[in-house]
């Protein structure tokens, strides 16, 4: 059971549903008038934590820095939604919620039970997020903000390798190439004659050229990698918080909607 005593440990600290999953972070808790009880927790929810629904936590459990809450995410992602521009909720925003959780009972009695008197709830302060100090006359609240301190690191992007392969190709090359070849030439014969009808021969040797194919190996070029650093902006975004005071006075009767 949620009180008083636990509000402070409320901010910031993560909402989780009954299946165990996470649905937000705390970032309001609205109590109820009078009795001061803690009523609603207002939970940043989303992708970027941007949209706010409120989470009923009169049955919670605070443990291990983490409040556990008897409704599921789904139900809060389709809560109603609450306009609180003046620290109030109305009395028909109110009936919604309870509606949407189903938390109102035939009989008006036990924790989930409409408020009695139709009183609204109110945000608690946010002690937990501002260094308060009085001084006399005088009150300060110190604000913080988050920054975001951005770097880079050297991670391994890939890699490029050279890998050299063997193939064979067929080259056409013309080689001119000589033969001998033969003709008979006839001339008058001058003087004695030889060995007059006697069987004879006369021979030559014809030579042709062929072609001859060897093979040497040449270097024909060099293939390298080099590394070239290049500089490119890159957008980095992050979530920061930061704090903003309020100012509420309790001289003035608040209007109420």
């Amino acid at each position: 059971m949620i009180d008083q005593t636990h509000v402070e440990a409320l901010y910031d600290c993560d909402v989780i549903d009954n299946r165990g999953e996470k649905i937000g972070s705390v970032k309001r808790v609205w109590l109820e008038d009078g009795t001061g009880k803690p009523m609603w927790a207002e939970v940043h929810t989303g992708l970027f934590g941007m949209r706010e629904s409120f989470v009923p936590i009169q049955q919670g459990e605070v443990a291990g820095g983490g409040i556990t809450v008897p409704v599921s995410k789904a139900q809060v992602k389709d809560a109603p939604s609450v306009h609180t521009e003046d620290d109030h909720m109305s009395d028909e925003e109110q009936e919604a919620l309870y509606r949407h959780y189903g938390m109102i009972p035939h009989a008006k009695t036990g924790e989930h039970d409409r408020l009695d008197g139709r009183q609204d709830a109110k945000r608690a302060g946010t002690r937990d997020k501002s260094a308060m100090r009085n001084e006399g006359d005088a009150a300060e609240v110190t604000l913080s903000e988050e920054k975001l301190d951005v770097g880079t690191r050297n991670v391994e992007a890939g890699r490029v390798r050279l890998v050299k392969h063997t193939v064979t190709e067929q080259r056409n090359i013309t080689v001119p190439v000589t033969h001998e070849e033969v003709r008979v030439v006839r001339e008058p014969a001058k003087g004695e004659p030889g060995r007059a009808f006697a069987d004879e021969q006369a021979e030559v040797t014809l030579h042709r050229e062929e072609p001859v194919v060897q093979k040497r190996t040449e270097a024909t070029e060099r293939v390298r990698l080099e590394k070239n650093a290049v500089t490119e902006q890159r957008d980095v975004k992050g979530e920061v918080r930061k704090e903003r005071v309020e100012v509420e006075r309790d001289d003035e009767p608040r209007d109420r909607r």
